[in-house]
């Protein structure tokens, strides 16, 4: 069973998605939060597997929230999926730098919504391909505006990685939104084999999850190059 918090401050928001994810066997619905510090509350507490976290919130934002779950050497860290709109991307843009897991659309519909939720808790949590892909794009030039790249970049190391040619392939269609299962059959190899490389490539980039990775694909041109 995967455990979810819901945190949004519109309350019919946070209703539609627990009828939603309730009705499905494997996903239950633990708590809920009106803001940014009743979601730690409610995260410390419950221990949810993943939290579905709003952006725009009283008292404590969703980013401050999402720094704070995903800070260096936390005792306990949930995967934390962004719930947003179309016109966030410059909050999105910081989501990545702060450790977001994925990112998902307020209208999104229940088999998206649903399937948001496993994808984050199997760890393949590179979710909303329309609006993640589409911001992570934006990564390739956001690193030269003032005050963007460090920030972008903090958790990531420096330098240029030595990644082997099938990391690379790996990591350029990881960083065009597919899944595990649909990058395996892209190179004909096995779902474990592509969640070796990722692993691998997560380690010599000093990343915390597979956004990082992607961003950081698109950020030093290893995405993208047709586009």
């Amino acid at each position: 069973m995967i455990r979810v918090l819901l945190a949004d401050d519109q309350e019919i928001v946070r209703t539609g998605m627990a009828m939603i994810l309730s009705a499905e066997d494997d996903i239950q619905v633990v708590a809920q939060a009106q803001d940014g510090l009743q979601a730690l509350e409610q995260a410390e507490l419950h221990r949810p597997d993943v939290v579905l976290m709003d952006i725009r919130m009283p008292r404590l934002d969703g980013l401050d929230a999402l720094r704070h779950l995903t800070r260096p050497h936390a005792a306990y860290r949930p995967q934390v999926v962004m719930v947003t709109t179309f016109d966030d991307e410059d909050y999105l843009t910081r989501a990545v730098a702060a450790g977001a897991a994925g990112f998902i659309l307020k209208d999104s519909g229940p088999r998206l919504l649903a399937e948001a939720v496993r994808a984050a808790a199997a760890g393949d949590s590179l979710v909303s391909p329309s609006i993640t892909v589409r911001l992570l794009r934006r990564l390739r030039t956001a690193g030269s505006a003032p005050g963007t790249g460090a920030a972008q970049g903090a958790a990531v190391r420096p330098g240029a990685p030595q990644l082997s040619p099938r990391e690379r392939e790996v990591v350029v269609l990881l960083a065009e939104g597919l899944t595990n299962a649909e990058i395996a059959t892209a190179l004909s190899i096995t779902v474990g084999t592509v969640k070796t490389h990722l692993t691998n490539v997560q380690a010599k980039l000093g990343a915390r999850n597979r956004v990082e990775i992607a961003a950081w694909a698109w950020r030093n041109g290893v995405a993208g190059q047709g586009t």
